[in-house]
């Protein structure tokens, strides 16, 4: 596979690390659909990288199976889908107002997790289809993980869940798709300069950089990109999750 020839749907493209690889599989020739709840932005960066736009929920089936329609009606097939759509809210699982909120750990769940998993399963549906290359490769799933999968700070008891999930499902999901020639990987970021992090103001971003081991800084969501860049083109990664965190080990 090549990212020239490439023909991918990015959930959470609207902003932040989706964007980000966006932008950079369509500099690199690939066809690009966004799939966001973000119509404004999604379209705005659909419209600024040549690629198609389509709201969409990735906890509803309906919506998804729309997306993925879509998308194959627009670009012909379906090679690659990554999943960056994800929130990240904070809660002690007991806190000074109560319990953790069980709505909250569940929409989490919902969106991070199923939703990651909702759109795999329909887009390896279409992926299945594809004529296969000469090494029988069809297509590739990469999830977004998390190093709070594997260190989790306080605060993240939802978060690390729905992480620990993705990584969880990374293998079995690789061997059952193994017969369809689609593989399945994970990039687990660390801290990135992402929308959600740049709110937090320059000094807490500067405290949070200074914990990384090398290089002492914010991951760019261009070296997220570059990443599942490399993932469509590298074919014998599969089954794997990759930490890309400059070494750093939260605590």
């Amino acid at each position: 596979m090549k990212l020239a020839t490439t023909t991918a749907v990015i959930t959470g493209a609207a902003s932040g690390l989706g964007e980000a690889t966006a932008r950079h599989f369509a500099a690199q020739g690939a066809q690009v659909t966004i799939l966001d709840r973000d119509i404004e932005r999604g379209q705005s960066v659909a419209s600024d990288i040549g690629g198609y736009f389509i709201e969409t929920d990735v906890t509803d089936e309906a919506s998804v199976k729309a997306a993925i329609g879509f998308a194959t009606e627009r670009m012909g097939s379906v090679t690659a889908a990554v999943n960056c759509a994800g929130i990240a809210p904070a809660a002690k699982t007991l806190g000074r107002d109560g319990p953790h909120d069980l709505a909250m750990f569940q929409k989490v769940i919902d969106i991070n997790l199923v939703g990651s998993f909702n759109v795999a399963r329909l887009a390896s549906e279409a992926m299945a289809r594809n004529t296969p290359e000469p090494d029988g490769a069809r297509g590739v799933i990469i999830n977004t993980a998390s190093i709070a999968a594997m260190d989790g700070q306080k605060g993240q008891a939802a978060y690390a869940a729905s992480k620990g999930g993705i990584v969880g499902l990374s293998l079995p999901m690789a061997r059952d798709l193994s017969k369809q020639g689609i593989r399945v990987m994970a990039i687990a970021p660390g801290i990135f300069k992402t929308p959600m992090l740049i709110g937090l103001g320059q000094e807490i971003m500067d405290g949070l950089a200074a914990d990384v081991t090398c290089p002492p800084r914010l991951g760019e969501p261009s070296e997220y990109a570059s990443l599942a860049g490399f993932i469509v083109e590298c074919g014998y990664l599969n089954g794997e999750v990759i930490r890309l965190d400059g070494a750093l080990r939260m605590r």
